[in-house]
């Protein structure tokens, strides 16, 4: 649904603008992105993968 008349910009087309990499997949796919110590994810679904790539990068699991 396309919701860019609501707001007065899109924070993904801004970055762009700018020069700076923008990821993103089908409105609520997983999506996770690793960028050296930052995780981030596009939405609840990528909540397990954003987890596992937190497990990966610090090579625990449970405490």
């Amino acid at each position: 649904m396309e919701q860019s008349h609501f707001f007065a910009f899109l924070v993904g087309d801004e970055l762009e603008r700018l020069g700076g990499d923008y990821s993103r997949t089908e409105d609520w796919q997983p999506c996770v992105v690793r960028d050296g110590l930052l995780i981030t994810g596009q939405n609840p679904a990528s909540s397990g993968p954003v987890a596992e790539a937190l497990i990966k990068l610090t090579g625990t699991v449970g405490a």
